[in-house]
């Protein structure tokens, strides 16, 4: 059995009055993320990751933000679609683990929510994402609430 590893990072601006769309779905918030997509951070950080595991390369280089057809579009997709992408290849996913970074809203009581809307699209178990919410102690960006990060690591096999 061949395992890989891949890890995958995102960033995007909280503004006023925009969805907040994380994990593959929308939360309560004054604020949102700003992106070409719907700027959904988590799912961007997970497709980056199984894209670098599986050797495709990363997320501006396979969904570019100069491209109409992304505009909008739902992360979700592009999450399905890079599932595709791996198993093209010949991969499973064994794992995904991954934190948010955000100040405020709290989302602790969404991550259920996303855990389960994530294993389905991504056609795995629950058990096999882990979703970890931190705040950066009021440092950085993260901290004065002018944005949101995530990071994922996965564990990909194949035979």
């Amino acid at each position: 059995m061949k395992l890989r590893v891949g890890i995958g990072y995102d960033v995007h601006k909280l503004e006023e009055g925009l969805p907040f769309c994380i994990g593959g779905i929308e939360i309560e918030s004054h604020v949102g993320t700003l992106g070409h997509s719907d700027g959904d951070v988590l799912i961007h950080a997970i497709i980056d990751s199984l894209l670098g595991a599986s050797n495709l390369r990363d997320i501006g280089f396979q969904y570019p933000d100069n491209k109409k057809e992304y505009k909008g579009i739902d992360s979700k997709v592009l999450l399905k679609d890079t599932l595709s992408k791996i198993k093209e290849k010949g991969y499973r996913i064994e794992n995904i683990d991954t934190v948010i970074c955000l100040q405020n809203p709290k989302i602790g009581k969404y991550i259920p929510l996303m855990q389960e809307t994530l294993a389905k699209v991504l056609e795995i178990n629950v058990d096999d994402i882990t979703i970890k919410a931190t705040t950066t102690e009021k440092l950085g960006f993260v901290g004065r609430e002018e944005g949101v990060a995530s990071h994922c690591v996965c564990l990909i096999s194949k035979g």
